[in-house]
């Protein structure tokens, strides 16, 4: 891992800043995960490790939502839609 004196890291779920001397981690974790073709790179500090070493949130979720009959994902619908879209209120029957 580089370290530029203005690069400064964080922790992939708390957001806490990572301190590093001498080009290593302090009381943190560099993680390496791979999904298919995708590897990722993630430091956790020490806390966030112990509690849950794996790697949660980091994809973003596509939402799909039926427009005249076709299932569409949301990200591609014009601005206008997508704003209707997030105004919907869900019921449970």
């Amino acid at each position: 891992m580089e370290n530029a004196t203005n690069v400064k890291y964080q922790c992939h779920d708390c957001g806490k800043e990572i301190e590093v001397k001498d080009g290593q981690l302090v009381d943190a974790y560099l993680l390496v995960y791979k999904d298919g073709n995708e590897e990722y790179q993630v430091i956790k500090c020490k806390e966030c490790y112990e509690k849950s070493p794996a790697l949660t949130n980091f994809r973003n979720c596509e939402v799909y939502s039926r427009v005249v009959g076709y299932l569409r994902p949301v990200q591609q619908w014009h601005r206008g839609k997508q704003e209707e879209f997030s105004e919907r209120k869900e019921f449970n029957v």
